[in-house]
């Protein structure tokens, strides 16, 4: 029974965080360059400066967009607090982001609606 209960709550937390994600992917153009440049690049991730590189922004710029930076860009609408993108920590202790499957289910609707 718990692992039903466990089922539910995640199915429901998608739910409710799917409506914020695309509104917070709306909201900001850096985000939801982040995301299409991950999607581009799926199954494969990239690292900060990289994927600034990539968006043609700051990498502060970026690491706002996925973490969360003082009011800018507020933590709650970052790309890891909303699980559409993962941090990996590879070999070389360098941090790679990567699309989530939630993140790219995202992504695919949001393309779809355009």
């Amino acid at each position: 029974m718990d692992g039903m209960r466990q089922t539910q709550e995640v199915d429901q937390s998608i739910f409710v965080k799917k409506p914020l994600a695309m509104r917070a992917l709306r909201r900001s153009c850096v985000r939801k360059k982040i995301a299409d440049y991950l999607f581009d690049i799926g199954p494969n991730g990239s690292y900060t400066a990289d994927i600034a590189y990539r968006i043609q922004t700051t990498p502060t710029n970026v690491i706002g967009a996925i973490r969360g930076m003082d009011e800018r860009y507020k933590d709650d609408e970052s790309l890891l607090n909303l699980t559409i993108v993962e941090e990996i920590i590879n070999e070389k202790n360098t941090k790679i982001y990567k699309l989530t499957d939630f993140g790219k289910e995202l992504i695919i609707s949001m393309n779809k609606q355009k």
